[in-house]
Order: structure tokens, then C-alpha cells, then sequence
């Protein structure tokens, strides 16, 4: 016997519903970016504890004075600008053949979405590895609570 069950896409069902809602274009919005794509510079997220993430991306030939990292409107945002080696052999006047170019030297920025309790904690280039780390701190009022139960008084 065959079960057919109806394929549910959620982006698919966002911009469906954007055409009857007012209001909610940022959300919207934020969906569609989600859905794109973007192979440059290639990462990781790990979650390495309870509250804890980390974010690994790989950006070979990138110094610290080359890259930027912000936080706005819970959006961080990595930049890298490169400077190109065209640029570089201008300066030092020494000509420069590639035989075979394979590493990416181009700018890049990519975005990521937090929760609004989610703080990037701390940032390392270690070999060509940009890591952040981040940690979702949950306000006590947010946490969960026993309640104890009463007595009954007559």
C-alpha cells in the first residue's frame, strides 16, 4: 500500500502567504535570503554544548586587517576584503605568471541570523580558520521553573 503524504515546503508557504499578509515583509524576507545559496568562503556551525555554537569558515589567505565581523539588529554580518594580487604586484613591481590559480582571493560577506539571546562570545584566526564563538544566554525569567504545589487550607 502506498501512502501519499503532501510535500510541504516551508519557503514555498512564506511567499504564498506573503501575498495575503501585511506586516511581516522583514520575516518574508529573511526566508528568502535563507534560501539562497552562497558557496564563498565555505562553513561550519557546531553546537558544542547546551548554549553554546560555533561558527568555523574557511578563509585561506585572510589576515585579521582583512576581515570584519559586526552585529546589528541580531545579523552578524563577516566581511573579507581581499587585496587583490594584480594590486599587490604594482606596489612591489614584481611581475607575477600564475600557472594554475585555485585559491579564491575575491571579497566576500556572509550573514547569519541569531536569536535575540544569542552573543558572539569570542573570534581566533588560527590557520587560515576564522572561528566564533557564540552562546545563547537564556534570561532567568525565560528559564524554566518548578511550581510547587499548595496544600489545601479548609
Amino acid at each position: 500500500m502506498t501512502l501519499n503524504v503532501p510535500h510541504f515546503d516551508p519557503f514555498s508557504f512564506a511567499t504564498n502567504l506573503s501575498k495575503s499578509s501585511v506586516g511581516f515583509d522583514e520575516l518574508f524576507s529573511k526566508f528568502s535570503d535563507m534560501t539562497k545559496v552562497a558557496g564563498y568562503p565555505p562553513y561550519n556551525i557546531k553546537k558544542t554544548g547546551d548554549n553554546t555554537y560555533v561558527i568555523e569558515m574557511a578563509v585561506a589567505g585572510f589576515g585579521k586587517q582583512n576581515l570584519d565581523i559586526e552585529v546589528a539588529d541580531s545579523i552578524l554580518t563577516i566581511t573579507g576584503n581581499f587585496k587583490s594580487s594584480e594590486e599587490s604586484d604594482k606596489e612591489n613591481k614584481n611581475p607575477i605568471t600564475y600557472l594554475y590559480k585555485g585559491i579564491a582571493d575575491r571579497a566576500f560577506s556572509r550573514k547569519f541570523t541569531l536569536a535575540d539571546t544569542v552573543e558572539v562570545k569570542n573570534a581566533e584566526l588560527i590557520n587560515g580558520m576564522l572561528r566564533l564563538i557564540l552562546e545563547n544566554i537564556i534570561p532567568e525569567e525565560k528559564k524554566p521553573k518548578k511550581v510547587e504545589i499548595s496544600e489545601e487550607k479548609e
